[in-house]
Order: structure tokens, then sequence, then C-alpha cells
């Protein structure tokens, strides 16, 4: 039986707003933890023009594969091996790179991680979308924010909801500067950033 998320089918809508007009130049995207596959599908059927890499760990691998295979989409691929510490990353060259809520379920050095190698592999104003909940301030912005940061930790004492300000001081170390951030429904954000120019 294929994995399911319901949360997949209930923001796919609102975030395809978002990202089909940013990724309106490009040819190649990667999805950084596709989870389930759901969104992979969802995004790479709405969005024809792009070739949409799927990547995981090996235990998501079975579910993504069931996803893509149902649906036969010429333009998805993978899903592709990628564990984001490690330090070398070998993935098809991409102009955009696209995660949603993975930023805290992972450990800190793993975030850091994901930063790093996203500004790696990024070219010249390529972009980095990012959908997930996030505080500000150190704050939550919601009470049920507060409530599932508690849940998170009681599955897993170093997952929690992440400080913009560190998400971004990450990308900004990696080369990226921030130019977006899209309120979405479900208190939730997606940060966009883009790769800066080289001199």
């Amino acid at each position: 039986m294929k994995p399911y998320a319901e949360s997949c089918d209930q923001n796919r809508g609102p975030i395809l707003d978002i990202i089909r007009p940013l990724f309106a130049g490009c040819a190649h995207v990667l999805e950084i933890g596709s989870g389930t596959g759901q969104h992979a599908v969802y995004f790479a059927g709405n969005l024809p023009h792009l070739t949409w890499y799927t990547s995981d760990l090996a235990g998501c691998h079975d579910g993504i594969r069931q996803w893509l295979d149902e649906a036969a989409l010429p333009n998805t691929r993978g899903p592709l091996l990628l564990d984001v510490t490690q330090s070398d990353w070998t993935l098809p060259t991409v102009d955009a790179v696209f995660s949603a809520n993975t930023a805290h379920i992972m450990h800190w050095p793993m975030v850091e991680a994901m930063f790093d190698g996203v500004g790696r592999m990024l070219p010249p104003e390529g972009r980095f979308l990012l959908y997930g909940a996030f505080n500000y301030g150190g704050d939550f912005t919601t009470e049920s924010n507060a409530r599932f940061d508690r849940w998170l930790k009681e599955r897993d004492p170093l997952s929690g909801i992440r400080d913009f300000e560190a998400v971004n001081a990450l990308a900004e170390r990696a080369g990226m500067l921030p130019e977006e951030d899209y309120a979405m429904p479900n208190n939730n954000r997606i940060l966009c950033w883009k790769k800066g120019t080289s001199d």
C-alpha cells in the first residue's frame, strides 16, 4: 500500500500557487526529503516544463517509487539517495531546490548540512524554497505551533520548530540571500532564498 500523508493533500495547492511563478524559468528542480512522494507527483503533474527530482533516505524510496510509478509522469526522476550530512552530494545539476516539512524533523547539524549542500549545488540566482513552520525572534507565532513543537520534542528531543533568524544565517553563510517570506495556511511559511552571483 502506498504511504499517504493527509497534510500533503491539504497544503499542495497553496504551495503550488507560490512555486509556479518562482519555478517558471527553471528546467530541473531537486526536492529534498520527498517523503511519501505525493508532493512530487502533484507538482510535476502541474509543472510539466520541469524535471522534478525526488530524493530521500533509503527507507522512503519504496513509497516514493510507488507514487511515481502509478502516476507515470514523464518529468519525474528518482528517488535519489540523499543523506544531507554526506560531504559529497552526487546529484544531477538543477536550477532550484525545494523542501517541505524537513527542517523541524532534522536534528540541527542536519539542517546545517542541508543548507551547506544546497548552497554548493545551486547555480547563481538559483532558488531554495523551504516550507514549514518557523519561529521569529525566538517566539512561536501561534499556540498551535507551540503545541506542535512540544509534540515533535516528545517524539525526538533534538527536533523542533526552527528560528527564522537561525536558518537565514545558515543560508547567508552558504551564499544565499533572503528573497521572500510567504505566509501559508495553518501557520506555515515558505522561505525563499536566492543564490548570489559571483563577482
